[in-house]
C-alpha cells in the first residue's frame, strides 16, 4: 500500500514518529522520580532500578511475540492491543503500593508498549520502498533524539510540582493519544494473513527462515551495535558529565541535550546524502569514520588528555554517526522481507534491545572511575559493525546476498 499524497505521507510519518518515542520517553521520563519512588515505597534507589531491567526485559521478550502477531492479523489490531496493555499497566504503575508491584506493571507495560516499535518498523517498510525507507527512518530518529532532551525535564517538573505517580498519569495520558491516534488516523498497511501460523513451532521455524538471509544478518547486527554504542553513552552519561566533570544538574542537562541534537544531526544529514549516494555506501563511511573517531577518542584519553572538551569531541561525534547508520542499516534489513516483515522486524527490535541492555551493564562492569569505558564500547561496536560489513562486501562478491529472494 503506497503513500500516494503527501499529506498522508506526513501524517503517517508523524504518528509513527510519536508510537517510536513512546518507548524511549517513558524510559527517560521516570529516571528523575527514582528518589521519590524509593522513598515513598520506602526501599533502595537500587531496587527502583530493577524496575528499569523489568522494562527492557519486557521489550525484548514482547517484540519477539508481536512479529507473527503482525504478519497474521495485520499491523494495527495488536499494536493497538500493545497500547490498551500499556495505558492499563501504566494505571497500575501510578497506584502500586509496594515495589514489587511497580516491578510488575512495568514489565507488563513494556510487553504493551514494544507494539509501537514492531508496528512503526513494519509499516514502514509495507509503505516505502528502501531508499525511502531510509529517509523516514531519519526522520523517526528525530523523535528519538528529541525524548531524552525533553523527558527527564518533564519528569523533574512533574515529580516537583505533583509527585512520582503523576509521571506515570502523563504517560497514560500519552498513551491513550496515540491509542487514539492510531486507530482513527493511521492506516491499515498489511491485509490480514491466515496462512501465518500461531504454533510455536511454526513461529520458531518462521523466525528460521529470517534468519537465513544473510542480508538481514548483517545489516540488523549494524544497526544492533550502533544502538548499543547509544545505550552504552545514555548509562553512563550521568556519572561521566557529573562525577567526573563536575557538572551541575542543570548543565547535565544541557550536555545530554547538545548531545542529542548531535545525533538528530546525523539523522538529517543521512536524508541529505541519500539524494547522492546509496544507504549501502552511507552505512559503510559513515561507519569506519565513526570507528577512526572513536579510536583517536580512547587514544586521547589514554595519553590523559581527558578534558570536557575532549569528552564531548567523542561522544557527539560517535552519536552524529549512529544517526547516519541506523536508519540505512535498519531499511537494509527490512529490504528483502515481505510476507514476513513484522517477523523480521521483531526479531531487529529485540536484537537492538538485547544488544543495548548488554553494552549497559558492561559498561557498569567495567567502570574505572575514567571516560575509558565509553571510548572502548565505541571501538568495540563500530568493529563488530564493520566486521559485518566486510562479510556483506565478500559475499556481495559472490552473490550470496543477491540472490536471496523475499520472504
Amino acid at each position: 500500500m503506497p503513500v500516494n499524497d503527501k499529506k498522508n505521507y506526513y501524517r503517517i510519518i508523524l504518528i509513527l514518529g510519536l508510537l517510536t518515542g513512546l518507548t524511549p520517553f517513558s524510559i527517560d521520563m521516570y529516571l528523575p522520580g527514582f528518589p521519590a519512588i524509593a522513598d515513598d515505597l520506602h526501599t533502595p534507589v537500587a531496587k527502583v532500578g530493577m524496575s528499569l531491567a523489568a522494562f527492557f526485559t519486557g521489550i525484548c521478550i514482547g517484540q519477539l511475540a508481536y512479529g507473527p502477531l503482525m504478519d497474521r492479523f495485520g499491523r494495527k489490531k495488536p499494536l493497538v492491543a500493545g497500547l490498551c496493555v500499556f495505558v492499563l499497566a501504566t494505571i497500575g504503575c501510578a497506584c502500586a503500593g509496594s515495589i514489587e508491584q511497580l516491578i510488575l506493571f512495568r514489565f507488563i507495560g513494556a510487553l504493551g508498549g514494544c507494539a509501537c516499535m514492531v508496528a512503526a518498523r513494519a509499516i514502514v517498510r509495507d509503505l516505502f520502498p528502501v531508499t525511502e525507507s531510509a529517509k523516514v527512518y531519519s526522520m523517526l530518529m528525530l523523535v528519538m533524539g528529541i525524548a531524552p532532551i525533553v523527558a527527564p525535564g518533564i519528569g523533574s517538573f512533574v515529580v516537583t510540582g505533583f509527585n512520582w505517580q503523576g509521571i506515570f498519569v502523563v504517560l497514560g495520558t500519552i498513551a491513550l493519544s496515540l491509542l487514539l491516534l492510531a486507530v482513527f488516523f493511521l492506516p491499515e498497511s498489511k491485509k490480514a494473513d491466515p496462512s501465518v501460523s500461531l504454533h510455536p513451532l511454526k513461529i520458531m521455524s518462521q523466525y528460521f527462515v529470517v534468519l537465513r538471509q544473510p542480508v538481514f544478518i548483517v545489516y540488523s547486527s549494524v544497526s544492533a551495535f550502533s544502538m548499543a554504542a547509544l545505550f552504552a553513552y545514555i548509562s553512563s552519561s550521568p556519572f561521566i558529565f557529573m562525577t567526573l566533570h563536575h557538572l551541575t544538574e542543570r548543565e547535565f542537562g544541557l550536555a545530554f541535550g547538545l548531545n542529542a541534537f548531535c545525533l538528530i544531526a546525523g539523522s538529517q544529514v543521512n536524508r541529505l546524502l541519500l539524494k547522492y549516494k546509496t544507504s549501502e555506501w552511507i552505512t559503510v563511511q559513515a561507519t569506519r569514520l565513526q570507528f577512526v573517531t572513536a579510536f583517536v577518542f580512547l587514544a586521547m584519553l589514554l595519553s590523559g588528555a581527558n578534558s570536557l572538551v575532549v569528552t564531548f569531541y567523542g561522544v557527539s561525534t560517535c552519536l552524529f554517526f549512529i544517526g547516519l547508520i541506523n536508519p540505512n542499516a535498519s531499511a537494509l534489513a527490512l529490504v528483502r522481507f515481505s510476507k514476513n516483515a513484522g517477523m523480521a522486524a521483531a526479531f531487529a527490535g529485540f536484537f537492538q534491545m538485547a544488544l543495548s541492555a548488554a553494552s549497559a551493564v558492561c559498561i557498569s562492569y567495567f567502570y574505572n572511575a575514567t571516560e575509558a569505558p565509553i571510548a572502548v564500547m565505541f571501538c568495540i561496536c563500530s568493529l563488530f559493525s564493520l566486521t559485518s560489513l566486510s562479510i556483506a562486501a565478500s559475499l556481495k562478491k559472490t552473490d550470496k546476498i543477491a540472490i536471496v529472494k523475499e520472504v
